[in-house]
């Protein structure tokens, strides 16, 4: 279902179509945020013209372990990864958060305070696929578009509940995420990056450069903290 389809989206404010153009919904641990994260969301502004999108590191994800860095420094490192690109944001409300975060209640919130602007809710191809184990799954259509970052090796499912709900809800034209303002499924093929933060922070704690695989502002912030160095190698 992956597509090139470049067609022009609607001016904001035009009397046919939603407020504004889509934002980009980006969530995750960020621990440490790294090349594959931006490269993602880079593509997908490009591909589905969107003038926004926000990053939003989870806060206290109920479905994963503790972070290992703290939330004050994933929120510094995901402000300086996307320091300079002008449609990236990033939105803290996660991190304020008491209690556990959950998507579908971080994109109500959105929702309440967009009003009828399209948002677009980003998830890897193994999210999706996972999808029926998150809280209040079904509510997420009511409330954005699932765009669905595909890469190499991954099938989107053709049986069962997700099957379903591609087949009614999927497309492959950009100016649907643009028409509308949730109810949509889009799959984009991504380029491939092997990074993973696990991996990321498994090099740092055998003492190896962390560089080239993320912006270097932070790698500063990294070997400044000591977040990820062993107990044996934190400073002080």
């Amino acid at each position: 279902m992956a597509t090139t389809e470049a067609s022009a989206p609607p001016k904001a404010g035009a009397a046919t179509g939603p407020a504004a153009g889509p934002m980009g919904i980006f969530g995750g641990t960020f621990d440490p945020v790294h090349y594959g994260h931006l490269r993602t969301a880079f593509e997908l502004v490009q591909a589905l013209k969107l003038p926004e999108m926000r990053f939003i590191p989870a806060g206290n994800p109920p479905h994963r372990e503790l972070t290992v860095a703290s939330n004050a420094q994933r929120l510094e490192m995901v402000r300086s990864a996307t320091a300079g690109q002008p449609e990236f944001n990033v939105d803290e409300r996660e991190i304020l958060k008491a209690g556990p975060s959950y998507t579908v209640e971080t994109l109500a919130e959105l929702r309440r305070e967009f009003g009828r602007r399209p948002l677009c809710l980003i998830v890897g191809m193994d999210a999706f696929l996972g999808l029926p184990k998150w809280h209040r799954w079904r509510e997420l259509l009511d409330l954005g578009h699932l765009v669905v970052a595909h890469r190499p090796g991954w099938r989107a499912p053709t049986m069962g509940a997700l099957g379903e709900m591609l087949n009614e809800r999927g497309t492959t034209r950009v100016l649907d995420l643009h028409e509308s303002v949730a109810g949509r499924i889009y799959i984009h093929a991504v380029t491939q990056l092997e990074i993973s933060s696990t991996e990321v922070r498994n090099l740092i704690q055998a003492g190896l450069d962390p560089r080239y695989l993320m912006p270097d502002g932070v790698c500063r912030i990294i070997h400044d903290s000591g977040c990820y160095a062993r107990k044996d190698q934190a400073k002080g």
